[in-house]
Formats: C-alpha cells, sequence, structure tokens
C-alpha cells in the first residue's frame, strides 16, 4: 500500500496472483492480444485520445459521453465484439478480474462496497446488459492494445473523483529498463513488471509510463467505472435534467446540501491502514 500522511491508503502495489502458471497465462494473454489487435480494424476516436498514440478499446457498462442513459459501449461492428467477447473470456482476464476485485475489497472496502451496489443497481434496473466479468464492481474495462503503449500524463477525469481503476501491465518488456509507472503528484516511479496489478484513483492521482525499449511490447488491461453510472443511480435512475424537472425543491436544496460535502464523504470512504491489518 502507499499511504497519505493520514495514514489512509491512497494507492496499491497489488503485484500479482499467487500462481505457479502465472508467467505462461500472462503471456499467453499478450500473445491473444497481439493477435487481436490484427482481427480488429481501429476507428479514428479509439486511436487518437488524450491517453497516447496507442489503440485502445473500452468493453462493459458506461454512461457518458451523449448516452442518454447507461448501457454497453457500442463496437464498431459485430466482429470487433466477437473479438472483444473471446478475448475478455480468457482464464487470465478472467483471473485479472477477480484479482483486483480481491484488493479493491481488502484494501477499500467501503469503496468498494459502493462500486457493487452502484453496479448491482444498474444490472437489477437493465438486466439485458452484457456482463464480460460476473463478479467484478467495475463497469467498464479497456484493453490498450500497444504494441508500446506509453501513456502520457494525465488524469481520468470522467472516472468517479474518489474512485479507484486498476492497471495491470501486459507484454514482453524487461521491467528494468522501462514500462514504469510514474505517479506525479506523489513523487513516484515505480518498477511495473509485466503481469503486475497497480489500484489508484485515477481521476485524482496523474499518472503515465515511461517507454519499453525498441522491440518491447507493452500492453495494458485496466478496469474502472464512469461517474456517470453513479449519478443516474444517485438520481433515482434519471439524468441530471430529468431529476431537476421532477424534484421539489426541498429535494433540490437538499441535494445542494449533499454535493458541498461529497467531496469529504468521497475521502472518508479511503481505508486507513490500520482496518486493513490484523
Amino acid at each position: 500500500p502507499i499511504l497519505d500522511k493520514h495514514g489512509r491508503v491512497v494507492a496499491v502495489l497489488a503485484g500479482r496472483p499467487r500462481s505457479s502458471d502465472w508467467d505462461s497465462l500472462v503471456k499467453e494473454g499478450a500473445e491473444k492480444i497481439d493477435r487481436a489487435r490484427e482481427e480488429l480494424s481501429f476507428t479514428r476516436k479509439q486511436t487518437e485520445h488524450s491517453r497516447g498514440d496507442f489503440p485502445a478499446i473500452s468493453v462493459g457498462v458506461a454512461y457518458g459521453g451523449g448516452r442518454t442513459e447507461p448501457g454497453n459501449v457500442r463496437q464498431s461492428s459485430a466482429a470487433a465484439l466477437t473479438v472483444l467477447t473471446s478475448l475478455l473470456a480468457m482464464h487470465i482476464f478472467q483471473s485479472l478480474s477477480g484479482f483486483a476485485n480481491c484488493i479493491f475489497k481488502a484494501y477499500a472496502l467501503r469503496t468498494y462496497t459502493y462500486y457493487a451496489d452502484c453496479l448491482g443497481k444498474i444490472y437489477s434496473w437493465k438486466p439485458e446488459l452484457r456482463r464480460h466479468f460476473k463478479t467484478s464492481v467495475f463497469g467498464t474495462c479497456t484493453v490498450n492494445f500497444g504494441p508500446r503503449t506509453v501513456s502520457r500524463r494525465h488524469r481520468d477525469g470522467a472516472n468517479l473523483s474518489f474512485g479507484w481503476c486498476a492497471i495491470t501491465a501486459l507484454g514482453n518488456f524487461n521491467p528494468n529498463k522501462g514500462g514504469h509507472l510514474i505517479l506525479w503528484d506523489l513523487g513516484l516511479v515505480i518498477r511495473f513488471p509485466p503481469g503486475s496489478t497497480i489500484l489508484i484513483p485515477s481521476a485524482l492521482i496523474t499518472h503515465s509510463n515511461i517507454p519499453v525499449q525498441k522491440g518491447e511490447t507493452r500492453y495494458s488491461f485496466v478496469q474502472y467505472s464512469a461517474a456517470g453510472l453513479f449519478r443516474w443511480v444517485y438520481n433515482g435512475f434519471k439524468t441530471d435534467a430529468e431529476w431537476e424537472s421532477t424534484s421539489t425543491p426541498g429535494e433540490r436544496a437538499q441535494r445542494e446540501q449533499e454535493r458541498s460535502r461529497r467531496w469529504e464523504d468521497g475521502v472518508r470512504m479511503f481505508s486507513n491502514w490500520s482496518e486493513c491489518t490484523p
């Protein structure tokens, strides 16, 4: 864990599952991403984005970007959806989903519970939504297809401000010479080997990664939830405009009070290190 001056857990260097075949699974996952990259046709939006010069495709349930309600992220074609579904069904990605959820629950229980409650209500509201990871509390994942993924310095402003995301590095590269994660606000440069996972509040902490060497490959797998999902549930399954148009003056006054303390409420969800140790 990485702690702030108050002893709160603000990031977790989770490492990797204790599995004797993990290296072979990681290798297989990277090879599958590489093959999928050749099978997919990327749109301009998927290749031209603020995080870096590499193709990235999101899969899962999201809300925002012009959507009128939460729904499955649209893919460019049925063939693309088939390729992505096959990729995420692999044992390595199902394992990474389970691993990230276990770490999230262990080190940020209150935030984890908040995520689980939100996503559970989303799926109850609309059961036909696809769910690629049955037990995940993260609504969406993104596969960064590289082949040499270098993320620019950024924050993920569309994610929940006090929320978390899980980042897993994949590929074939020397972690002593490249691929390090930089947490700019914390002044940290972190060795980040293939097959390892790190959890951070990605809308809060500015982050990027160092390039890998020529001839090496680096991909990444990121799990998160868009802030819009929480807003939709908070509004009683309505847009902000719909809620405003149907709410009473008393309800709007109460909402303003809640907004004024939302950041403090979010910070209180962070676990203290003493809560995570026996």
